[in-house]
């Protein structure tokens, strides 16, 4: 089990949203993590139990400064669907 496939949390309004309606989290995978890998690294470091997971791969966005153009990289996310009373706090005082 690799702990590098989980990257970060994603503080967006609609995650941060999720989070406190529906008990969902959102992070930031590594992109050839799958499903059950995803699962047991989340549940083995966070004390939690997980539901359901829904994974989406995200294209990166065209960008330009003058007269150069690249591209950000592509990206994953994972949303995980928590058990009624699990919580993971990040930034919850701050």
């Amino acid at each position: 089990m690799n702990l590098k496939l989980l990257k970060h949390p994603i503080l967006t309004e609609k995650s941060v949203r999720q989070k406190d309606e529906q008990n969902k989290v959102t992070f930031l995978v590594d992109p050839k993590a799958n499903k059950p890998e995803i699962k047991k690294i989340v549940e083995r470091l966070f004390k939690v139990t997980v539901l359901d997971i829904r994974t989406a791969r995200m294209k990166g966005k065209m960008k330009r400064v003058g007269r150069h153009v690249g591209k950000q990289p592509d990206w994953k996310k994972a949303i995980l669907t928590l058990k009624e009373g699990d919580r993971i706090e990040y930034f919850e005082g701050a």
